[in-house]
């Protein structure tokens, strides 16, 4: 299709459609100003509505109708297509050879001059529809009601006969402004239910099919709220602070008085949650220099963008401890209602020195106006170790480093002594005994070491002999990388665990002290003792199997320095297997100082004298009720033609509300009950009501339970002894 001509076509459907809309317009608003006098604001509304929408449908459907056949006949009325607008249209390979001359012919005079497709304006409707719309609605909201021929007193009888009908609420419109820092828009409604921010800014408009002489709105607590008139519409504002129970009161009374409900949702503060770190107190470690924080603040309406991070530093120790406080303001991120707020602490510019404390403790606020309410989390601390500690941690640490090498293993020993029978045919003779020699030497070492629990004497300071790079001995360093066997560091410890100091003897005590030896370091500058007092730690059975394993290292050692290490094997593996034993056996304590336990007092043991035994089964008692108030109307209410005391259980409500899990429940079913005392479902919703309100009693001592026959037979028996 020619580019022209579409657009033609699309000017005229627009012009149609607009035509068709000016003229509904009118006519929905004339319809909803009719509505608006004779069924109030409500259906009003709801007229217009369904008249716009249908002003919109009636618009689009007939400029709908200008459709591609209505375009054929608008082009073939203009004298340049000359009839032919059907082959504009029609597919250029089914027509002739003549009608494609035709058809670009009758292109090309369009393409010249487009023709003005768009129909006239309907003035002559659109003048109708807009003057009625206006004579309507100039009479609908002009035209005096029928109240003011009735206020004027009929000269007949039969005007005085006719009863005044009591008014009804035509509309209602409530208007639910809450608070700025809520962030909830302004919301209209017509219903009178409602449920609120609190602090929103209530405004009721009513209006009734009869002007009463007065109106207010009566809550349930007493309180009056009076209506305004301003013309045929009835005002009140007020704030919303508590849940409430209101109805419409007016003179003459409304045909319906019904209970309306408002609830009003308090603003919570803000809850704060430590994430990291995830314990409250955390141990710092020696050199630690920042220490990281991360909280989450939530909040129903939102929290501050800012925060309070409350920093305390505790210095010294006993009663000279001195606190310092320091307050860093930290900015959040995330969604307002859900905020997070990080924060790497420098404890060396915070003043934090071993041994001190660090307690960080976040303060957060949320955005109520005009007072924030604020929360703060727990407090997490970080405790930094003393010099002391960190000195006895090192310690340990050299201690932990030194056994390792203080006690050979068994394990390596039998290791070393069958690689050595592997090469056994590669070595020259005298090489193969010198190795077995270095085995043995290396077993006596760990002999003469494990003897010192037994209280043995040491045979001098022996040196491990140096090793060939074939077989590494037990002494290597790279024995104690891949060692993993901690059959004698574990035999040792049971040995060193009933002592509360650690033994720190060297083997190669007397010789000078090495520069960055740990071995040598503890035998300067620490504290050793005699190891008999150790082998006093040890049950005899344990120094039994101890000295067990010492008769099959001997053994061993022998048969390795004659260069047999096949006949030392089964000494090793025996004295292993003792070794093992050790390991499992239990620690012995010693108590340093013995008990002192306070003397007997022989006045006090009971004698057996049962004269001046009183009985001691205590009566029953019966449990008062908790609410005298509440159960005297609850039974009263199961009575039909009883008259409950409403108004001492109203009293009884406004005393115990805040206790109560729904109290505008239990207030709107007093209510109901007050306005019709012979409504039955009534009187079951209140007692309902009352029932859940109802304290429930304290539990008791539950009753025994009955013996069987034989139990009784027994209690029956023990009872005649007596």
């Amino acid at each position: 299709m020619i580019a022209g001509v579409q657009q033609a076509w699309q000017r005229a459907r627009r012009r149609r459609w607009w035509s068709s809309a000016l003229i509904g317009l009118p006519l929905a608003v004339a319809a909803t100003a009719l509505a608006l006098r004779v069924a109030g604001f409500n259906p009003a509304t709801v007229v217009l509505l369904l008249a716009l929408l249908a002003t919109v449908g009636v618009a689009t459907w007939r400029a709908r109708r200008l459709d591609r056949h209505w375009l054929q006949r608008r082009l073939d009325s203009h004298p340049v297509v000359q009839d032919s607008a059907d082959l504009l249209f029609a597919a250029p390979d089914t027509l002739t050879p003549l009608q494609q001359r035709q058809r670009s012919y009758v292109a090309a005079a369009l393409q010249r001059a487009v023709p003005d497709l768009r129909p006239r304006w309907p003035a002559r409707v659109l003048w109708l529809a807009w003057i009625g719309a206006l004579l309507v609605i100039v009479l609908a909201l002009g035209w005096p009601r029928s109240r003011d021929n009735a206020a004027a007193p009929g000269p007949g009888p039969a005007a005085n006969a006719a009863p005044a009908q009591p008014p009804r609420l035509q509309s209602t419109r409530l208007q639910i402004r809450a608070p700025a820092y809520t962030g909830q828009a302004l919301r209209v409604q017509g219903a009178l239910d409602a449920k609120v921010a609190q602090g929103s800014q209530l405004q009721w408009s009513l209006r009734f099919s009869a002007p009463p002489a007065t109106a207010v709105l009566q809550f349930h607590d007493g309180q009056h709220l009076p209506l305004q008139r301003h013309g045929d519409t009835w005002t009140a504002q007020s704030t919303a602070a508590r849940p409430l129970l209101y109805r419409v009161v007016t003179t003459p009374a409304l045909h319906d008085s019904r209970l309306y409900r408002l609830d009003v949702v308090p603003d919570r503060a803000p809850s704060v949650r430590v994430i990291a770190p995830d314990r409250s107190l955390v141990l710092g470690t020696p050199g630690q220099r920042q220490w990281a924080l991360q909280f989450e603040a939530s909040d129903d309406y939102g929290v501050a963008a800012t925060a309070e991070l409350k920093v305390t530093l505790a210095q010294g120790s006993g009663e000279n401890i001195t606190f310092r406080e320091q307050r860093i303001a930290l900015t959040g991120s995330g969604p307002a209602t859900q905020r997070r707020f990080a924060r790497t602490l420098d404890l060396a510019a915070l003043g934090a020195a071993p041994g001190n404390d660090v307690i960080a403790q976040l303060q957060v606020r949320d955005n109520r106006a005009p007072t924030a309410q604020t929360a703060q989390s727990t407090s997490v601390i970080l405790r930094l170790p003393s010099t002391e500690q960190i000195q006895t941690a090192d310690l340990e640490g050299m201690v932990k480093k030194t056994l390792p090498a203080y006690f050979r293993s068994q394990r390596q020993i039998i290791i070393d002594a069958e690689a050595l029978i592997r090469l056994r045919g590669q070595l020259p003779p005298e090489e193969f005994v010198r190795r077995a020699d270095a085995i043995g030497v290396d077993q006596r070492i760990l002999r003469l070491r494990y003897g010192q629990f037994l209280g043995e004497e040491s045979e001098g300071a022996a040196k491990p002999p140096p090793t060939s790079d074939a077989l590494p001995t037990s002494d290597a360093p790279a024995a104690q990388d891949h060692d993993h066997d901690h059959d004698a560091a574990a035999a040792a410890g049971h040995a060193q665990a009933g002592h509360d100091d650690h033994d720190h003897g060297s083997a190669t005590a007397g010789s000078p002290p090495v520069f960055g030896s740990a071995t040598d370091v503890l035998s300067e500058y620490g504290h050793t003792h005699d190891h008999a007092e150790a082998a006093t730690l040890l049950d005899p059975q344990t120094r039994a199997t101890l000295k067990a394993a010492l008769d099959q290292m001997w053994s061993s050692e022998g048969e390795l320095r004659q260069g047999r290490p096949e006949a030392a094997l089964p000494y090793a593996y025996k004295a292993l297997a003792f070794i093992k034993q050790v390991q499992q056996a239990e620690r012995i304590y010693l108590a340093r100082v013995g008990p002192e336990l306070p003397p007997i007092d022989e006045s006090r043991r009971l004698g057996g004298d049962r004269t001046d035994l009183g009985n001691r089964t205590l009566p029953l008692q019966a449990v008062p009720a908790p609410d005298p108030a509440i159960v005297e109307v609850w039974q009263q209410l199961a009575v039909a033609d009883s008259a409950p005391d409403l108004d001492a259980l109203t009293a009884w409500l406004r005393r115990n509300e805040a206790r109560l899990p729904d109290p505008l429940g239990l207030a709107a079913a007093i209510e109901e009950l007050r306005v019709a005392p012979e409504c039955s479902d009534c009187r079951n919703v209140l007692r309902a009501q009352l029932w859940r309100a109802l304290l429930r009693p304290l539990p008791q001592v539950s009753r025994r339970t009955a013996p069987d026959r034989m139990g009784q037979t027994w209690l029956d028996a023990l009872e005649n002894a007596r």
